[in-house]
């Protein structure tokens, strides 16, 4: 158990707030800079020791399972073409890991995504990373590292990160509440998107996961909620009534989350990514700022 190698990527919601661009492809794959955000999520992982990814899917999402396929034929005709200097861009075919698929045949929320991979993950802690939200520049982060090692040092049932988000934000995420002010911090419980007068803090749970085989029994104990969804919060929640030990743990200061979940948080980390291009970012920074003095 000291060393949590699996991971699990729910990446079948269907994207609804990003219409019309997630009509025909996945919200995960849609372009942050040169990569698509799921590639983001994969590479993070990697560098934090996860050798095993099972991707939760569902409709209309095979395109993720093509991006980390091999593609010899593209290969053979970049190479034929004379375009060898992009072979580099498809580096990321060699990650030493291994990719697994399952999937999420109705749409009852995050807990039921993570309830199917029960199978695979078994009697294995295992990480959870939504495929949706990139932490840090250039999947850089290790967040997920702390994570385990806290786990594993305090025999906790499930790990959590947080950041901190505005007062007029706590709506859009859940919030935990907190026990001290270090960087890990036992939780004393969690709302799913309360109101600013409702919400413990301003501690939003981040996108990052470490789970005991025990969160999977909770699943499957909690009931439906809103629009007849199975929320993981809940699920937290009552392992927190049974007594188990639940972290959180803070992102590093300088290291956000981009929430690839709306048109202004996916502008923002698009803009933001596009501008720390070694490449083309200086030219794109005064483009903009060109734009910005025109009258428009």
């Amino acid at each position: 158990m000291d060393d949590i190698q699996i991971a699990v990527i729910p990446v079948a919601g269907l994207g609804t707030r990003l219409l019309p661009a997630t009509k025909s492809q996945p919200k995960e794959m849609l372009p942050v800079g040169k990569k698509p955000v799921v590639q983001y999520v994969v590479e993070e992982l990697e560098g934090n020791g996860i050798k095993q990814i099972l991707f939760v899917t569902g409709r209309n999402k095979s395109s993720i399972e093509d991006h980390f396929d091999f593609d010899y034929e593209l290969t053979r005709r970049l190479r034929e073409g004379g375009k060898e200097d992009l072979l580099p861009e498809l580096e990321y075919e060699r990650m030493r890991m291994e990719f697994f698929y399952s999937r999420q045949r109705r749409q009852k929320g995050l807990g039921d995504a993570v309830l199917c991979a029960r199978h695979f993950t078994q009697d294995r802690p295992f990480v959870v990373a939504l495929g949706d939200s990139i932490l840090g520049r250039n999947a850089s982060s290790q967040v997920v590292r702390q994570m385990i090692r806290d786990f594993v040092s305090c025999q906790a049932a499930c790990v959590i990160a947080v950041e901190e988000v505005p007062a007029a934000a706590v709506g859009q995420y859940g919030i935990v509440k907190a026990v001290g002010n270090g960087s890990t911090f036992e939780i004393e419980d969690l709302v799913e998107k309360p109101s600013p007068e409702e919400a413990p803090s301003r501690l939003a749970i981040a996108a990052r996961y470490v789970f005991s085989p025990a969160i999977y029994e909770a699943i499957a104990q909690t009931l439906p909620g809103k629009n007849g969804e199975i929320q993981l919060t809940d699920a937290i929640r009552l392992l927190l009534k049974q007594g188990e030990k639940i972290l959180g743990v803070r992102l590093p200061p300088g290291e956000e989350r981009y929430d690839i979940g709306n048109f202004e948080s996916y502008f923002e980390a698009f803009l933001e990514f596009a501008l720390d291009d070694p490449q083309l970012g200086p030219k794109l920074r005064q483009r903009l700022q060109e734009l910005c003095r025109e009258d428009r």
